[in-house]
């Protein structure tokens, strides 16, 4: 057969329509599963299984258009059809309108992923979903807030227990309003079907709180009620709008959450109110507060020795103090770690408490077996934690160099506290470890759409700005997280990549304004070794690194086998060894080396 009767013979056998048909549908179905698959919360894997088999197909479906023909009484070989029995074929007409049909149909898909809220992975919402607002403070005393916001936190918490719940965590409910004036929009926004309201007015020794659950989609009350109560009542009424959700959104609740939503966290109520004190100050993540939080958890600790809430919170604030320079990790880190242990002493099924726990294990300790254990135990204690996902995420997995579990368990995150920037932003610093520079870029810079004076999203831009080698705008980057954030460590990165884009003589400037400043307050070791790698001292860099591991600097640390701004490191057998000494050999999967 010569090459024109050949190329005559796919056109008569509607080899070329199939392909095109083919090529056109099976887009569209990629697209269709990329879509339905992070919406439903189905597993990753299915999208990846229906893009090889679209693309095995192709080959396939080319064979039995060549090999078959579709005739009155059948499919026949092609080769034992009369011409009489060949089924016309399509029109030009008609074929064109099947692919404008189809093309209409990917325009549409496309048009709803552009018009997706921002920040969230999804929009269908699950009828067993929620969000509670923040509750007004109807007190006649303005320093009630914190104890408004405490009974707003204290119901996420006994809902976030019930695993047939998904429960929006309250640092992505605290920017809307008690009472806001477009409820579906703020339900689609978060991905929640439904929507708490309420207020809370405290006198003296009494408290009346009013809860309203609201339909999101149609802004209709499901279920409203009043409580007045003696303060000593709290706990009572906190369970039993738990209760009642669950019951009006038939969520079903196994004995042990039964158990865990009617908990009583401590009979003294001077003690709640200063862990009250405690969490509205821990919120804020700034040094000085989170010691001030600190010291209210500790006086909550004084008022009830038994409360293991209020260790938890003083673990929870030691275990943030070194990033923030508010201590050393020698200082804090053992504080966290005793804390965190008293608090499971107490009640050894607090997900919270096992959570900070394995941070510490992280930070301090550098085990990540432990770390990896208590992560989980706590997502099993309570699924809708999301701190315990984007912990376990980005800083368990991430560091062990398992990327694909590390994303799906920081999008979870994402999933329960859709607005929270510092997950958003550590599922793009998850991503710029795992290599995947362009999304960590496209994922910092839609959480700085969300909120452009977020100094962590400005950090971790520039550090995936400057693997990328685009060192100019990684800069500009560092510039702006450091206008916005004394923190030190933006000295340092900020350091390296002058050194790396050729300027040492203001790298130097800075390692000499950062000797200075380590006389004032804490400078992690880490910092230094990052100003020498881009000086291109390595053996400096080499010391700071283990002066940063004799100091226990694990948050830094914690990540040395997978950065990407450590690789000219990587053959130096001295490099090895400590890496070894954090991570024996086995226990991570190798990067790939920038190029």
């Amino acid at each position: 057969m010569n090459s024109r009767n050949f190329f005559a013979e796919l056109k008569r056998r509607n080899v070329y329509k199939v392909a095109v048909a083919y090529a056109v549908i099976g887009w569209l179905v990629m697209q269709v599963s990329a879509t339905v698959v992070p919406a439903l919360h189905l597993p990753d894997a299915i999208t990846t299984t229906v893009v090889v088999l679209t693309l095995l197909g192709f080959p396939i479906a080319l064979v039995i258009a060549w090999a078959f023909e579709m005739t009155p009484t059948g499919m026949k070989r092609t080769e034992d059809v009369s011409p009489n029995e060949f089924i016309p074929q399509w029109s030009r007409r008609k074929f064109a309108a099947f692919i404008a049909g189809v093309a209409l149909l990917a325009v549409a898909l496309l048009v709803y992923q552009f018009a997706r809220p921002k920040g969230a992975e999804s929009t269908v919402a699950s009828a067993k979903s929620i969000a509670v607002l923040p509750f007004a403070n109807l007190s006649h005393d303005p320093d009630n807030a914190y104890f408004a916001a405490g009974i707003q936190d204290e119901i996420i918490t006994r809902l976030a227990k019930i695993a047939d719940l998904k429960v929006i965590s309250c640092t992505s409910t605290q920017r809307f309003k008690s009472s806001p004036d477009d409820v579906p929009a703020i339900a689609g926004q978060l991905g929640v079907a439904n929507v708490l309201e309420g207020s809370v007015q405290r006198t003296a020794d009494k408290v009346r709180v009013n809860v309203q659950l609201i339909k999101g989609a149609t802004d209709t009350h499901l279920w409203a009620d009043t409580f007045d109560r003696e303060l000593t009542d709290i706990f009572a009424v906190e369970s039993e709008i738990a209760r009642t959700i669950a019951e009006t959104l038939q969520a079903k609740l196994t004995g042990s959450e039964q158990h865990a939503i009617a908990a009583r966290p401590t009979e003294n109520t001077e003690a709640y109110q200063l862990y009250l004190k405690g969490r509205f100050f821990w919120n804020k993540r700034t040094g000085q507060n989170l010691n001030k939080a600190a010291d209210y958890f500790n006086q909550a600790i004084a008022a009830d020795p038994k409360y293991a809430l209020a260790y938890v919170g003083l673990a929870d604030a030691y275990v943030l103090m070194p990033l923030y320079g508010a201590g050393t990790p020698q200082e804090c880190y053992p504080k966290a770690k005793a804390a965190a242990k008293k608090a499971l002493e107490l009640d050894d099924t607090s997900a919270e408490a096992h959570t900070s726990l394995a941070q510490v294990f992280c930070y301090y300790d550098l085990d990540y077996p432990r770390a990896i254990t208590e992560f989980q135990r706590a997502i099993e204690l309570n699924p809708n934690y999301a701190t315990a996902h984007q912990w376990y995420g980005s800083s368990g997995l991430a560091a062990l160099g398992r990327f694909d579990e590390a994303i799906a368990e920081v999008k979870r995150g994402i999933e329960l506290d859709p607005l929270s920037l510092v997950i958003n932003t550590d599922l793009g610093s998850t991503y710029y470890r795992a290599r995947r520079y362009e999304e960590a870029i496209d994922q910092m810079r839609k959480t700085l759409e969300m909120d452009p004076g977020f100094y962590y999203a400005h950090w971790n831009l520039g550090s995936a700005l400057a693997a990328k080698g685009a060192l100019g705008p990684a800069i500009e980057e560092y510039q702006k997280a450091r206008a916005l954030n004394d923190d030190p460590s933006m000295l340092g990165l900020l350091a390296h990549a002058y050194a790396v884009s050729g300027n040492k003589t203001e790298a130097m400037k800075i390692r000499d304004q950062l000797e200075a400043l380590s006389k004032q307050r804490y400078v992690s070791a880490y910092s230094f070794a990052l100003v020498y790698l881009g000086l291109g001292d390595k053996e400096e860099a080499l010391r700071w690194l283990e002066k940063a591991y004799e100091d226990h600097a694990g948050d830094a640390l914690r990540f040395i086998s997978v950065e990407p701004l450590l690789d000219p490191l990587r053959s130096d057998p001295r490099f090895k060894a400590l890496v070894a000494k954090i991570f024996p050999p086995g226990t991570t999967e190798s990067p790939e080396p920038s190029r």
